[in-house]
């Protein structure tokens, strides 16, 4: 008998967990946030892409730029590459860390509150479900408190040299606060 030689099985591929996502359905733009995200860590290379494609798969529109306050995140990348096109990564220390802003092609930025990942569901779940109703009147830390979360993360990196006080994206220092 001639020994047959068999393949590996087919092994399983990973597959992305989807975005924790909740959207405001009016899209009124009224509030402070627009929705908010529950990303599972604090690695933009590994969480932007998923957002990205979520996002504009719910809307029918192609993000182009999203912004972050820098110290809320770790592996900031400069871009995340999305179908046909790149989209530019810009952080920022004079933004709210609590938000992500998403720029969009033909529609107004949409900004997110973020819920910080290691918030257990059900307060998540409370977080995702009110910046999704009408926000009008409060602010990202709000949100937080109405679902018993911390009014916001602390900064990853503590930068008391003075380094850490330059945007990315204009070249002189940022306000500190």
């Amino acid at each position: 008998m001639t020994p047959r030689l068999l393949s590996k099985p087919p092994q399983p591929r990973a597959v992305a967990a989807a975005p924790r996502l909740s959207l405001n359905p009016a899209s009124n733009r009224q509030g402070s946030v627009d929705g908010a995200w529950w990303p599972r860590t604090r690695d933009a290379a590994a969480e932007l892409p998923g957002l990205i494609a979520a996002v504009d798969e719910r809307l029918g529109r192609s993000t182009l730029r999203v912004g972050v306050h820098r110290d809320a995140w770790e592996n900031l990348p400069h871009r995340i590459p999305a179908p046909g096109r790149q989209v530019k990564v810009g952080w920022f220390l004079s933004t709210d860390p609590l938000v992500i802003t998403l720029v969009l092609v033909g529609v107004e930025p949409l900004t997110l509150l973020i819920i910080p990942p290691d918030t257990g569901d059900g307060a998540a779940e409370a977080a995702l479900a009110l910046a999704a109703q009408d926000p009008a009147g409060r602010s990202p830390a709000e949100f937080l408190t109405l679902a018993h979360l911390p009014a916001g993360p602390e900064p990853l990196v503590d930068r008391q040299d003075g380094a850490g006080g330059w945007e990315n994206e204009g070249g002189h220092l940022a306000a500190r606060s």
